[in-house]
């Protein structure tokens, strides 16, 4: 019967053939009323001559009995046709609805045979085929664009006039002036489909396609307010109070079974667009015209079904899917997430109050960062950031209490342990994961600081630090997020604020934080930590111990953490802040140090008493480590970046001294002595360097005043108070005055040492680099000193003597200085000297501009010594030596060196394996002397070149491969050297040039292809036999390969060809022209790399200029002379 039903209703919705529409009809709104008048007829005709269809009429008749809403002399034809299809749609639920009973109560007989495995359930009788689907679907269609579109108000939903143009055709059909009245019409239709949604197969049909058009019908049905109008009874007008209830409760029911992200969209859609302005003459209307504004009823009635959506379980959840489902990630979504960011964050107008609301919406943002899907994670991420980051601006009460105690309640949690006395309590491993992931990501990537959330965050601050200080200990994921959250935190804060946390965190305060004593961190299962009670330790000195190293590890930790802040003057500011602390402790040493009567004290002032002494040692004993660690961990270009902390730190280096001057013999001290050494050299230095100091220096530099007063009044020394009084005096008067002994400071050292033994220490400390160099190179005696010897590196080689350009000949001066010279005394001209000198005893440059030492031309003497050094040089560990020499035997080569042209076995070996060095200087060097050999020697070094380009060394394969392109290099430049030889020594190239085209890896190929450029346009008509094995080679890489940069090099290779041939062109590339002329095209139109295009532009420019001339050569005004016999 199902099936008839649905035959039924395909006879009603079927459209009426060309030649009955266009018989008498003359306008589509003629025609289609026709149809429905013709397809009405031919059911009634079929219900009553068909017996297959007897069954169905039975059906009908007994719905239209029950029903109250039938109309059977209505005028308007379009809402007859609606009855008739409501009608079928009543009998098609109620038949499934009776077979689906009898299918549930009595089972079929196949269920009752033994089912097996493979066996498929059985299908409910409501389970419809694609055909019925679709004529369920047309008939709903009907049902809904004449029965409830075209009854609904102005404004509530989206009108069928922008739907289609079959809506605006039916837009013009409907009577609304015949009986029954509208309301009734969209109520009865609504009703039909609410009976029909009942039923899971018809519901889905209804909603999947028509949910917004329900939605609408409801809304207007149960919250419309009703206007009574003229020549209309009440009772004929509006529908009762009882079905305006029914109707509100059908929408919640609706609202409530729906997929929420769904109903959300609906909702938006109803609410309807903002103002518009009417449109201009010169806008497009249409479909692509915005939403209609609703009527403020309507506004608001969705408004606040959406804020009920909202505050639901998982609301905030279906909003976004709602909103941003579908979004591939673009532009737009982001500016969608920040929009609905922008919502979230603000309390809605229907909320009952803003404590609710936040309560409910809160908890569901930070679930949203915590899903794993890539894309979904992305946005919904970036929504919960940037809404907690406004709420924590624009409500800070609310977002404290119900969204950063939540956040950081993990943290606080590993902080409250020890108060609760709960020993078994511990925080897991999954907890402290999600909330260090949780704060990085609305801290480090919203990055949108604010008062609240750097307040909320430092109360966390401690025990963050010590998990991070844990998780440096160990691999552990949580390294990275805790040091880029206490990173982000100290850059953020406020200067005293991140002053006072770090002494909190190096334990200077003396204040607890971190961790609740009796807990620690433990390594988790998943790499991450987690809080566990730590064991007691019953030895003393262990427990001690087991402190110390804690204290020093954080310490250490703090240090690297600063050494991350390389943009930042927190570091320097921290390292001052504890210098001025320690030149406090210094000033109260000597109050710490007078007697206290103990014997009027009670027991517990006496304790008091002691217990304040050891907590100040402590704290200071701390305070020095902390320095110890900074200075020794932490750069100086860190510690002090700007030149006000320069002078910070001059400053409380000499209050420091000025505080030991009470003490004679603490200022007579070495170490006082030695700091107010270098306090002092540092202000001379500033004073006197290479650029002038500004105003604003000399004003920074002017709290140096009182303390350079003041030592040049009280030191015991004369020149030190000389010293003091003449800096005072430049920095008073803006460097106007500045006397001789200023200058003098900047290398200035102390009259006294450690009982005047030279120490290695004290050698270091009382000689300039500069000097250390001069006396190790130039002083006979201290090579020859035992200690000294000591003092250097046992693996550190001294460079030897590379001075001759030219190997033929050489002085008896230079020889007798070569001779004598110790080899550590001899500087390479790469350091420094340059390549045609080096550097003599006395400091001099001796070389091919004069110089008593050596010459320019070597004596012919001693040339296998000589030639024999720069071997050795070429094989020296230090790249300045290796390279100089390498250069040198290169210009040996040039010059035609007797010696090294014997020995060009051993010079190319030695080449061929600086090649492999990694230093640029060395392997150019190198490339240049093979580039050298192969322009002298050209059989043999090519032949042995082509060896090593096709086979490379036997090493690893990326060495293999950076050396094999570096042959590949010497090649290029040998064939750029061979000139009108290209024809003879190039042949055999062209064939390895050729192999290497199919080598695996696209480096090689793209270096064979460019040396094949290189020497194909040399050899003009020489490359006639090899033209179309080139042309082939060529297009085939063109067309095939993957690699850009390999078609690039193909096609500059027929780029070079043209430019190196010009007019030969047409003579030698005759036959093959067209093939590479068509390969040029084709990469011009198929070729996806912009790169490539360009050449094959440029390669086409350059083949039209040949044939062009080609073409139309120049015309000459030349006379021929002919001498006849």
């Amino acid at each position: 019967m199902t099936s008839a039903i649905l035959s039924a209703l395909s006879v009603l919705t079927k459209p009426i053939g060309e030649t009955t529409v266009h018989g008498t009809q003359h306008t589509e709104q003629e025609a289609l009323m026709a149809a429905l008048q013709a397809n009405q007829a031919l059911l009634e005709e079929r219900l009553k001559g068909e017996k297959g269809l007897y069954e169905v009429r039975s059906l009908r008749e007994e719905v239209r009995a029950g029903v109250p809403w039938i109309c059977a002399d209505t005028e308007d034809i379009t809402w007859s046709f609606v009855q008739e299809c409501l009608l079928l749609l009543l009998s098609l639920a109620r038949n499934l609805t009776l077979q689906l009973e009898l299918f549930n109560q009595a089972p079929s007989p196949a269920m009752s045979r033994l089912r097996t495995p493979e066996m498929a359930p059985p299908l409910t009788p409501d389970v419809l085929s694609v055909a019925q689907q679709k004529t369920l679907g047309a008939a709903l269609q009907f049902v809904v664009s004449l029965g409830l579109c075209p009854y609904l108000a102005p404004g509530v939903g989206v009108p069928l006039g922008r739907r289609s143009a079959f809506g605006k055709l039916v837009e013009g059909l409907v009577c609304h002036d015949v009986a029954p009245v509208p309301e009734r019409r969209l109520l009865t239709t609504t009703a039909v489909l609410l009976e029909l949604s009942v039923l899971s197969s018809l519901a889905t049909m209804v909603y999947t396609r028509h949910l917004g058009d329900v939605m609408a019908a409801l809304c207007q049905l149960g919250y419309r307010p009703h206007r009574p109008e003229k020549n209309t009874t009440r009772e004929e007008k509006e529908i009762s109070k009882e079905e305006c209830k029914n109707c509100r409760e059908a929408l919640q029911k609706l609202l409530g079974k729906v997929y929420q992200p769904i109903v959300i969209k609906e909702l938006l859609i109803l609410q309807g667009g903002p103002k518009q302005a009417p449109p201009g003459p010169g806008t497009s209307g249409g479909n692509r015209s915005p939403l209609s504004q609703a009527p403020p009823w309507l506004r608001h009635l969705c408004g606040q079904l959406l804020s009920e959506r909202l505050m639901q379980p998982n609301g905030v959840q279906s909003v976004l899917r709602a909103i941003l489902e579908g979004g591939a990630g673009g532009e737009s979504d982001w500016r969608k997430c920040d929009g609905v960011a922008r919502i979230l964050a603000a309390c809605p107008q229907q909320s009952l109050s803003s404590d609710s609301y936040y309560s409910q919406v809160c908890p569901q943002i930070l679930e949203l960062l915590h899903f794993r899907d890539k894309l979904t994670a992305q946005q919904f991420q970036r929504v919960a950031t940037r809404a907690a980051l406004t709420m924590v601006q624009d409500c800070p009460m609310f977002a404290l209490q119900y969204l950063l105690t939540p956040l950081f309640s993990s943290l606080h949690r590993c902080g409250r342990m020890a108060g609760e006395g709960q020993t078994q309590v511990t925080v897991e491993e999954w907890e402290l994961t999600r909330c260090a992931e949780d704060v990085f990501k609305i801290c480090v990537v919203g990055n949108s600081p604010s008062a609240p959330l750097l307040k909320a965050l430092g109360e966390a601050i401690p025990v963050l630090f010590d998990l991070y200080c844990f998780t440096k200990k160990n691999a552990s994921h949580l390294r990275a997020p805790c040091q880029e959250i206490l990173l982000w935190y100290f850059g953020n804060s406020e200067l005293p604020v991140a002053l006072s946390t770090l002494q909190q965190l190096c334990a200077l305060d003396g204040g607890a934080g971190g961790v609740a004593p009796g807990f620690h961190f433990t390594p988790g299962s998943d790499g991450g930590a987690q809080l566990t009670p730590s064991e007691t330790i019953s030895d003393e000195d262990d427990a001690l111990y087991e402190r110390v190293s804690g204290e020093q590890w954080r310490v250490e930790c703090m240090a690297q953490l600063l050494a991350e802040m390389k943009d930042s003057d927190l570091p320097g500011d921290f390292f001052l802040e504890l210098l001025q602390a320690l030149t406090c402790w210094a000033a109260e040493e000597e109050e710490e140090e007078q007697e206290v009567d103990t014997s009027a004290m009670t027991l517990l002032q006496l304790e008091q008493h002691l217990l304040g002494n050891v907590t100040g040692r402590s704290q200071k004993l701390a305070l020095l480590q902390v320095l110890a660690v900074m200075c020794e961990g932490l750069p100086h270009t860190l510690l002090l970046r700007k030149p006000t902390q320069v002078v910070e730190f001059i400053v409380s280096m000499l209050q420091r001294a000025c505080v030991g001057l009470d003490q004679v013999q603490a200022a007579a001290g070495p170490v006082e002595t030695q700091t107010l050494s270098m306090g002092m050299g540092l202000v001379a230095t500033l004073l006197s360097g290479p650029s002038p100091l500004s105003a604003e220096d000399y004003s920074s530099m002017s709290r140096l005043l009182p303390p350079l007063e003041e030592i040049s009044q009280r030191h015991p020394e004369v020149v030190i108070q000389e010293l003091a009084s003449d800096l005072r005096t430049a920095i008073a008067t803006h460097g106007a005055y500045q006397p001789d002994n200023v200058t003098r400071a900047t290398q200035y050292q102390s009259p006294k040492t450690d009982n005047n033994v030279p120490t290695k220490k004290n050698f270091k400390t009382q000689t300039s680099p500069s000097q250390v160099s001069q006396t190790r190179l130039y002083s006979p005696t201290l090579h020859n000193n035992p200690s000294t010897h000591a003092t250097q590196t046992p693996n550190t080689r001294a460079p030897i003597q590379t001075c001759i350009p030219n190997l033929r000949t050489q002085s008896s001066s230079g020889d007798s200085l070569a001779q004598k010279t110790h080899p550590s005394q001899r500087v390479s001209s790469g350091a420094g000297q340059g390549p045609a000198g080096v550097s003599a005893p006395d400091g001099g440059q001796s070389g091919g501009r004069g110089g008593s030492s050596s010459s320019c031309e070597p004596s012919s003497g001693t040339p296998s010594r000589a030639f024999s050094d720069c071997l050795l040089g070429a094989c020296d560990p230090e790249v300045p030596t290796r390279a100089v020499a390498l250069r040198t035997l290169t210009r040996a080569i040039q010059n035609r060196d007797r010696e090294a042209l014997q020995n060009q076995e051993k010079v190319l070996t030695l080449f061929l394996e600086n090649l492999a060095h990694e230093d640029t200087f060395v392997y150019l060097s190198a490339i240049q002397g093979l580039a050298v050999l192969a322009d002298f020697f050209p059989e043999r070094i090519l032949l042995r070149l082509q060896e090593e380009y096709q086979n490379g060394p036997s090493s690893q394969k990326e060495r293999s491969l950076e050396t094999r392109l570096k042959v590949g290099e010497v090649l290029m430049r040998a064939s750029r050297a061979m000139g009108d030889l290209a024809p003879h020594h190039g042949r055999p190239l062209i064939g390895v040039f050729l192999r290497g085209t199919r080598d695996e890896d696209h480096s090689v190929r793209a270096s064979c292809l460019s040396n094949l450029g290189e020497l194909c346009q040399r050899l003009n008509y020489a490359l006639g036999p090899w033209a179309q094995e080139l042309s082939t080679c060529l297009t085939a890489l063109i067309k095939t390969e993957k690699e850009a940069e390999v078609r690039r090099a193909a096609v500059h290779v027929i780029a070079l060809l043209l430019r190196g041939l010009s007019d030969k062109a047409t003579e030698v590339l005759s036959d093959v022209l067209l093939d590479l002329y068509r390969a040029l095209k084709w990469v011009v139109r198929s070729d996806t790399d912009d790169v490539a295009v360009l050449h094959a532009q440029l390669a086409l420019e350059d083949l039209d200029d040949v044939m062009r001339r080609f073409i139309f050569p120049a015309q000459k005004l030349e006379k021929k002379i002919v001498v006849l016999p």
